[in-house]
């Protein structure tokens, strides 16, 4: 059961992190997921130091799909201006960004597990709550 709660936490958190890179939205506060991880679950150093190392790592190849999400963004958009319609080159476009949004879907639940692969058996257990909580938690 926490397994599949983690994967659609983390399945629904991609899809934000991808909605907000294509249609950026102002800086929030931060998740519940980075509380947990840098301010309550009291991690030891060498947890620290790896945690560090997962962040710097997925932050470079996150980065990078990003900027290839954008940039196919603005292939979609000149696909549009050119054929103001569904065309083959809109087509192509949409296609070539659902590639790389699910490449960052991919890398961000990899990203999420590693970090989770850290902890010890009571810190993954408080994780598992955490992402319980976040999905049955109305937003509103």
């Amino acid at each position: 059961m926490g397994l599949v709660a983690t994967l659609v936490f983390v399945a629904a958190a991609a899809g934000v992190f991808i909605g907000r890179a294509m249609w950026p939205t102002p800086p929030r506060a931060d998740s519940a997921l980075h509380a947990l991880f840098h301010h309550d679950l009291n991690l030891d150093p060498s947890q620290r130091v790896r945690l560090e190392v997962l962040e710097r790592d997925f932050a470079v190849r996150g980065k990078a799909l990003e900027l290839e999400l954008r940039s196919d963004n603005a292939k979609l958009a000149e696909a549009i201006e050119v054929e103001h319609g569904y065309g083959p080159a809109v087509v192509a476009a949409v296609d070539a960004s659902h590639d790389v949004m699910g490449r960052l879907q991919k890398l961000t639940l990899e990203h999420v597990f590693a970090m989770r692969a850290l902890l010890r058996p009571e810190q993954a257990a408080r994780f598992d709550q955490t992402v319980v909580k976040a999905l049955t938690t109305d937003p509103r």
